[in-house]
């Protein structure tokens, strides 16, 4: 794989866990004590970011409950990239107001979008016709409701619109919410047969891109990973490293190619782990990202891989 991986198509940045909210469902534990890093970390991260990319999007955690931080972050990437990169903010919209949406539009944010439509949420979507009201009273264009997922629409320039969505069972409480307050409080997909890693916030298409995914990746916090829940081991440090180098490197890995082709059940191949033996896992622990997680936990080794599963069969 030679890809040149200083244009990414899409970057999904969770840059703080503080969050207003305590959602049960929540993968990441965002809240009121949720995790950050410090501003002179997201510059850093900033500064390793590829110089050429389709869209960034900002979430959390809840970004405006880290708002001085969001605005330093929105200044540098104006500073470095010029209007060049189109700027998304996923938020629940429970802090925004029109001083704050104004502010947000002065500073490059072109997307916004309401994630927080469901029963899991602090207001439900109760605020979702105050949100719309706020939305046209600065002609924020509010015709894409659904998220843009599509290239042909995240690529493209256009004037700030925004949209709306939540979390259910079959989508957003899909694979990767097998983690956190939801892996806790049983909020997750148990079912072997669901393949997370698959379909758009997974793993497919990370390093190459897929005729239905965009080639995304993902950065919670610090932590570089091919999908948004991440990898029990990320695949390097956004703060120390520039990401098209770490993306360069594990290209060459036949682990991580696996998960770029949407298929963790052959994660092991090359250390002599059949796929029957992953499909038994998963069946038993009911969900295919827990197999990635107990792959990652106790068989790979990073580079020096035993090419052996011991008792595996």
């Amino acid at each position: 794989m030679t890809q040149d991986f200083h244009h990414i198509e899409s970057v999904y940045w969770v840059f703080t866990q503080l969050c207003n909210d305590h959602c049960d469902h929540c993968y990441n534990n965002s809240g009121p004590h949720g995790e950050r890093i410090s501003e002179e970390e997201c510059m850093a991260i900033i500064d390793n970011l590829p110089p050429s990319m389709g869209r960034l999007i900002l979430s959390g955690g809840e970004p405006l409950a880290d708002k001085k931080l969001l605005y330093a972050i929105l200044d540098r990437l104006q500073e470095r990239y010029q209007g060049r990169v189109q700027i998304m903010l996923q938020t629940n919209g429970d802090l925004l107001n029109e001083q704050i949406l104004d502010t947000l539009l002065e500073k490059g944010v072109t997307r916004f979008d309401i994630s927080s439509i469901d029963r899991y949420h602090k207001h439900a979507g109760a605020r979702l016709m105050e949100l719309a009201e706020i939305f046209h009273s600065r002609g924020v264009n509010g015709d894409d409701k659904d998220p843009l997922i599509e290239k042909d629409t995240y690529i493209t320039k256009h004037k700030a619109s925004w949209g709306y969505w939540g979390a259910t069972i079959d989508m957003w409480l899909g694979g990767n919410w097998a983690r956190g307050r939801a892996y806790e409080k049983g909020l997750w997909k148990q079912d072997p047969e669901h393949n997370f890693c698959a379909i758009l916030s997974g793993g497919k298409g990370f390093l190459t891109g897929a005729e239905d995914i965009p080639q995304e990746i993902s950065i919670q916090l610090w932590k570089i990973n091919p999908c948004c829940p991440g990898t029990r081991i990320p695949l390097g440090d956004a703060r120390t490293e520039k990401v098209a180098d770490v993306l360069q490197r594990v290209s060459k890995s036949e682990i991580w190619q696996k998960i770029n082709e949407g298929n963790p059940l052959a994660l092991g191949e090359s250390m002599g782990i059949p796929e029957t033996y992953a499909r038994e896992r998963t069946a038993q622990l009911e969900n295919i990202c827990l197999w990635c997680d107990e792959f990652f936990e106790k068989h790979y080794q990073g580079e020096k891989v035993e090419r052996s599963c011991g008792g595996c069969s």
